[in-house]
Protein backbone atom coordinates (compact mmCIF):
# COMPACT_ATOMS: atom_id res chain seq x y z
CA UNK A 1 0.00 0.00 0.00
CA UNK A 2 1.84 3.11 -1.16
CA UNK A 3 2.64 5.39 2.02
CA UNK A 4 4.12 8.54 0.20
CA UNK A 5 0.27 9.94 0.93
CA UNK A 6 0.90 10.32 4.39
CA UNK A 7 3.49 12.62 4.34
CA UNK A 8 0.64 15.14 3.56
CA UNK A 9 -1.19 14.26 6.70
CA UNK A 10 -1.46 16.73 9.39
CA UNK A 11 -1.31 13.70 11.54
CA UNK A 12 2.39 13.04 10.06
CA UNK A 13 3.56 16.31 10.94
CA UNK A 14 2.36 16.78 14.21
CA UNK A 15 4.09 13.29 15.11
CA UNK A 16 7.37 14.08 13.73
CA UNK A 17 7.59 17.74 15.28
CA UNK A 18 6.63 15.99 18.64
CA UNK A 19 9.41 13.07 18.56
CA UNK A 20 12.29 15.35 17.35
CA UNK A 21 11.47 18.21 20.00
CA UNK A 22 11.34 15.38 22.45
CA UNK A 23 14.88 13.98 21.11
CA UNK A 24 16.27 17.72 21.22
CA UNK A 25 14.74 17.80 25.13
CA UNK A 26 16.70 14.31 25.68
CA UNK A 27 19.98 16.02 24.20
CA UNK A 28 19.74 19.17 26.13
CA UNK A 29 19.33 17.63 29.71
CA UNK A 30 22.16 15.33 29.08
CA UNK A 31 24.22 18.55 27.82
CA UNK A 32 23.13 20.19 31.02
CA UNK A 33 24.18 17.99 33.35
CA UNK A 34 27.32 17.20 31.59
CA UNK A 35 28.30 21.10 31.52
CA UNK A 36 27.15 21.08 35.15
CA UNK A 37 29.72 18.49 35.99
CA UNK A 38 32.54 18.99 33.69
CA UNK A 39 32.08 22.88 32.32
CA UNK A 40 35.32 22.96 30.34
CA UNK A 41 34.48 20.24 28.14
CA UNK A 42 31.90 21.23 25.79
CA UNK A 43 32.56 24.19 24.71
CA UNK A 44 35.29 23.04 22.43
CA UNK A 45 32.94 21.15 20.36
CA UNK A 46 29.74 22.90 21.32
CA UNK A 47 29.08 23.61 17.32
CA UNK A 48 29.79 20.17 16.80
CA UNK A 49 27.61 18.68 18.78
CA UNK A 50 24.96 20.83 18.13
CA UNK A 51 25.06 19.89 14.68
CA UNK A 52 25.11 16.34 15.63
CA UNK A 53 22.21 16.34 17.77
CA UNK A 54 20.05 18.31 15.23
CA UNK A 55 20.51 15.79 12.64
CA UNK A 56 20.07 12.87 15.43
CA UNK A 57 16.68 14.13 16.37
CA UNK A 58 15.81 14.73 12.80
CA UNK A 59 16.53 11.02 12.26
CA UNK A 60 15.07 9.57 15.37
CA UNK A 61 11.45 11.92 14.72
CA UNK A 62 11.50 10.92 11.13
CA UNK A 63 12.30 6.96 12.07
CA UNK A 64 8.92 7.28 14.79
CA UNK A 65 6.79 8.87 12.53
CA UNK A 66 7.55 7.13 9.20
CA UNK A 67 4.50 5.83 7.82
CA UNK A 68 4.21 1.97 7.62
CA UNK A 69 1.75 -0.94 6.28
CA UNK A 70 -1.50 -0.33 8.46
CA UNK A 71 -1.47 -3.59 10.67
CA UNK A 72 -1.49 -4.62 13.98
CA UNK A 73 -0.87 -7.92 16.02
CA UNK A 74 -2.96 -8.80 18.93
CA UNK A 75 -1.80 -11.29 21.74
CA UNK A 76 -4.99 -11.41 23.75
CA UNK A 77 -6.44 -12.41 21.60
CA UNK A 78 -3.58 -13.86 18.97
CA UNK A 79 -4.54 -12.48 16.18
CA UNK A 80 -3.55 -9.49 13.60
CA UNK A 81 -5.77 -7.00 11.71
CA UNK A 82 -3.78 -5.83 8.02
CA UNK A 83 -5.68 -3.11 6.15
CA UNK A 84 -4.71 -4.13 2.34
CA UNK A 85 -4.44 -2.22 -0.72
CA UNK A 86 -5.41 -4.86 -3.26
CA UNK A 87 -8.07 -7.54 -4.67
CA UNK A 88 -10.40 -9.35 -2.76
CA UNK A 89 -10.40 -12.30 -4.19
CA UNK A 90 -6.45 -12.50 -4.39
CA UNK A 91 -6.03 -12.87 -0.64
CA UNK A 92 -4.81 -15.79 1.21
CA UNK A 93 -7.81 -18.00 3.21
CA UNK A 94 -11.35 -17.50 2.96
CA UNK A 95 -13.15 -14.51 1.91
CA UNK A 96 -16.26 -12.26 3.16
CA UNK A 97 -18.59 -11.41 0.66
CA UNK A 98 -21.92 -9.10 1.48
CA UNK A 99 -24.67 -9.82 0.11
CA UNK A 100 -28.56 -9.00 -0.18
CA UNK A 101 -31.41 -10.99 2.38
CA UNK A 102 -32.52 -12.46 -1.15
CA UNK A 103 -29.51 -13.64 -2.01
CA UNK A 104 -29.42 -12.25 -5.48
CA UNK A 105 -26.58 -13.03 -8.10
CA UNK A 106 -28.29 -11.59 -11.62
CA UNK A 107 -26.21 -9.30 -13.33
CA UNK A 108 -26.81 -6.42 -13.95
CA UNK A 109 -30.24 -5.65 -13.82
CA UNK A 110 -30.46 -7.07 -10.32
CA UNK A 111 -26.88 -6.84 -8.76
CA UNK A 112 -23.82 -4.36 -9.39
CA UNK A 113 -22.08 -5.71 -12.41
CA UNK A 114 -18.85 -4.28 -10.35
CA UNK A 115 -19.65 -5.12 -7.06
CA UNK A 116 -18.39 -8.13 -4.81
CA UNK A 117 -21.22 -10.67 -4.93
CA UNK A 118 -20.79 -10.15 -8.93
CA UNK A 119 -17.23 -10.81 -9.20
CA UNK A 120 -18.11 -13.82 -7.20
CA UNK A 121 -20.10 -14.83 -9.76
CA UNK A 122 -17.94 -13.95 -12.89
CA UNK A 123 -14.08 -14.68 -11.22
CA UNK A 124 -14.86 -17.50 -8.62
CA UNK A 125 -17.68 -19.01 -10.47
CA UNK A 126 -17.24 -18.71 -14.36
CA UNK A 127 -20.79 -16.79 -14.55
CA UNK A 128 -22.42 -20.09 -14.13
CA UNK A 129 -25.43 -18.51 -12.37
CA UNK A 130 -27.18 -22.26 -11.54
CA UNK A 131 -24.05 -23.02 -9.87
CA UNK A 132 -23.92 -20.28 -7.83
CA UNK A 133 -27.72 -20.07 -7.03
CA UNK A 134 -27.29 -23.89 -6.12
CA UNK A 135 -24.83 -23.62 -4.01
CA UNK A 136 -26.02 -20.58 -2.11
CA UNK A 137 -29.52 -22.76 -1.59
CA UNK A 138 -27.95 -26.14 -0.36
CA UNK A 139 -26.21 -23.37 2.06
CA UNK A 140 -29.65 -21.11 3.20
CA UNK A 141 -31.39 -24.89 3.62
CA UNK A 142 -32.17 -24.72 7.11
CA UNK A 143 -32.40 -20.83 7.42
CA UNK A 144 -35.95 -19.64 7.87
CA UNK A 145 -37.74 -17.55 5.39
CA UNK A 146 -38.02 -13.96 6.30
CA UNK A 147 -40.27 -12.87 3.03
CA UNK A 148 -42.22 -14.58 0.00
CA UNK A 149 -42.83 -11.84 -2.72
CA UNK A 150 -46.17 -12.08 -4.12
CA UNK A 151 -46.76 -11.71 -7.95
CA UNK A 152 -48.07 -8.44 -7.12
CA UNK A 153 -44.51 -7.18 -6.52
CA UNK A 154 -43.27 -7.64 -9.82
CA UNK A 155 -39.53 -8.39 -8.19
CA UNK A 156 -37.09 -9.05 -10.78
CA UNK A 157 -34.38 -11.82 -9.56
CA UNK A 158 -35.13 -14.33 -6.58
CA UNK A 159 -38.95 -14.22 -5.20
CA UNK A 160 -37.37 -15.29 -0.93
CA UNK A 161 -35.83 -13.22 1.22
CA UNK A 162 -34.38 -14.33 4.36
CA UNK A 163 -33.20 -12.66 7.81
CA UNK A 164 -31.26 -9.94 7.70
CA UNK A 165 -27.67 -11.42 8.76
CA UNK A 166 -28.23 -14.94 7.14
CA UNK A 167 -24.77 -16.46 6.56
CA UNK A 168 -24.44 -19.08 3.43
CA UNK A 169 -20.83 -20.40 3.47
CA UNK A 170 -20.21 -22.23 -0.02
CA UNK A 171 -16.96 -23.59 -0.92
CA UNK A 172 -16.09 -23.68 -4.78
CA UNK A 173 -11.96 -24.09 -4.30
CA UNK A 174 -10.53 -26.85 -1.90
CA UNK A 175 -10.11 -25.65 1.50
CA UNK A 176 -11.07 -22.13 0.77
CA UNK A 177 -14.51 -20.55 2.42
CA UNK A 178 -16.75 -17.56 0.99
CA UNK A 179 -18.80 -16.36 3.58
CA UNK A 180 -21.87 -14.99 1.89
CA UNK A 181 -23.71 -12.68 5.07
CA UNK A 182 -26.88 -10.62 3.69
CA UNK A 183 -26.21 -7.25 5.38
CA UNK A 184 -28.74 -5.45 3.19
CA UNK A 185 -32.24 -5.86 2.48
CA UNK A 186 -33.80 -6.06 -0.69
CA UNK A 187 -37.28 -4.46 -1.54
CA UNK A 188 -39.49 -5.46 -4.92
CA UNK A 189 -37.85 -2.86 -6.97
CA UNK A 190 -34.35 -4.80 -6.26
CA UNK A 191 -33.31 -1.83 -3.94
CA UNK A 192 -30.60 -2.55 -1.40
CA UNK A 193 -30.78 -1.10 1.90
CA UNK A 194 -28.32 -1.24 4.99
CA UNK A 195 -28.08 0.27 8.55
CA UNK A 196 -25.50 0.78 10.55
CA UNK A 197 -27.27 -1.34 12.78
CA UNK A 198 -27.89 -4.27 10.46
CA UNK A 199 -24.28 -4.05 9.45
CA UNK A 200 -23.54 -4.56 13.17
CA UNK A 201 -25.02 -7.29 13.62
CA UNK A 202 -24.87 -8.86 10.16
CA UNK A 203 -20.93 -8.80 11.26
CA UNK A 204 -21.30 -10.52 14.47
CA UNK A 205 -23.28 -13.45 12.61
CA UNK A 206 -20.56 -13.77 10.09
CA UNK A 207 -17.76 -13.84 12.46
CA UNK A 208 -19.59 -17.11 14.38
CA UNK A 209 -19.79 -18.73 11.39
CA UNK A 210 -15.89 -18.16 10.54
CA UNK A 211 -15.32 -19.03 13.78
CA UNK A 212 -17.42 -22.63 13.44
CA UNK A 213 -15.83 -23.78 10.11
CA UNK A 214 -12.98 -20.90 8.97
CA UNK A 215 -10.49 -23.32 10.53
CA UNK A 216 -8.62 -20.31 12.04
CA UNK A 217 -7.17 -19.48 9.11
CA UNK A 218 -6.83 -15.73 7.60
CA UNK A 219 -10.42 -14.09 6.69
CA UNK A 220 -10.40 -11.05 4.10
CA UNK A 221 -13.25 -8.78 4.05
CA UNK A 222 -13.84 -5.73 2.12
CA UNK A 223 -14.98 -2.47 3.29
CA UNK A 224 -18.32 -2.30 3.82
CA UNK A 225 -21.08 0.36 4.02
CA UNK A 226 -21.06 1.81 0.52
CA UNK A 227 -22.40 1.06 -3.50
CA UNK A 228 -25.58 -1.60 -3.23
CA UNK A 229 -25.91 -0.43 1.08
CA UNK A 230 -26.42 3.53 0.17
CA UNK A 231 -25.31 4.42 3.50
CA UNK A 232 -21.87 5.67 2.72
CA UNK A 233 -22.97 9.16 3.27
CA UNK A 234 -22.50 8.82 7.04
CA UNK A 235 -20.53 5.87 6.71
CA UNK A 236 -17.66 6.31 4.83
CA UNK A 237 -14.47 4.16 4.17
CA UNK A 238 -12.42 5.35 6.94
CA UNK A 239 -15.48 4.75 9.45
CA UNK A 240 -16.37 1.38 7.26
CA UNK A 241 -12.73 -0.15 8.37
CA UNK A 242 -12.91 1.40 11.80
CA UNK A 243 -16.32 -0.59 12.31
CA UNK A 244 -15.00 -3.79 11.27
CA UNK A 245 -11.68 -3.68 13.13
CA UNK A 246 -14.42 -3.01 16.48
CA UNK A 247 -16.54 -5.37 15.63
CA UNK A 248 -14.05 -8.05 14.85
CA UNK A 249 -11.76 -7.08 17.82
CA UNK A 250 -15.33 -7.14 20.49
CA UNK A 251 -16.18 -10.88 19.12
CA UNK A 252 -12.58 -12.36 19.07
CA UNK A 253 -11.96 -11.51 22.47
CA UNK A 254 -15.14 -13.76 23.06
CA UNK A 255 -13.25 -16.73 21.16
CA UNK A 256 -10.54 -16.79 18.75
CA UNK A 257 -12.04 -16.32 14.86
CA UNK A 258 -8.83 -16.26 12.88
CA UNK A 259 -5.30 -15.71 12.46
CA UNK A 260 -5.84 -12.53 10.18
CA UNK A 261 -8.28 -10.02 9.18
CA UNK A 262 -7.42 -8.39 6.22
CA UNK A 263 -9.58 -5.36 5.71
CA UNK A 264 -9.25 -5.02 1.69
CA UNK A 265 -9.75 -1.40 0.44
CA UNK A 266 -9.58 -0.73 -3.58
CA UNK A 267 -7.18 1.58 -5.03
CA UNK A 268 -9.76 3.94 -6.05
CA UNK A 269 -10.59 4.60 -2.33
CA UNK A 270 -7.32 4.42 -0.93
CA UNK A 271 -6.59 7.87 -1.97
CA UNK A 272 -9.13 8.93 0.95
CA UNK A 273 -8.22 7.26 3.45
CA UNK A 274 -6.03 8.58 6.42
CA UNK A 275 -3.66 5.83 7.28
CA UNK A 276 -1.59 6.64 9.85
CA UNK A 277 -5.06 7.56 11.58
CA UNK A 278 -5.92 4.15 10.90
CA UNK A 279 -3.27 2.47 12.28
CA UNK A 280 -3.63 4.36 15.73
CA UNK A 281 -7.09 3.40 15.79
CA UNK A 282 -5.67 -0.19 15.57
CA UNK A 283 -3.09 0.57 18.40
CA UNK A 284 -6.10 1.51 20.44
CA UNK A 285 -7.74 -1.45 20.22
CA UNK A 286 -5.42 -3.57 22.58
CA UNK A 287 -6.41 -4.40 25.74
CA UNK A 288 -5.40 -1.62 27.86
Amino acid sequence: MSIARDFTKRRFWTRFATQTLASIGFFAIFAGVTDALFPDLLPPVGKVIAVAVAALSLGFGLYQSWPRPVQMNYSSPNTEIHVVEGDLFEQEGNVVIGMTTTFDTEIPHVIDELGVQAQLLTRIYRNDNRALDDALCAALEDHPVARRFKPEDRKQGKQIAYPLGAVATIMPAVRKLYFCVAYTEMNNRNEARGSVDGIWRSLNNVWDEVRAKGNGDPISIAVIGGGQARISQYFPAQDSIRFIALSYMFASRKEKIASRLNIVVEKRAVRNLDMLELQAFLKSLRPS
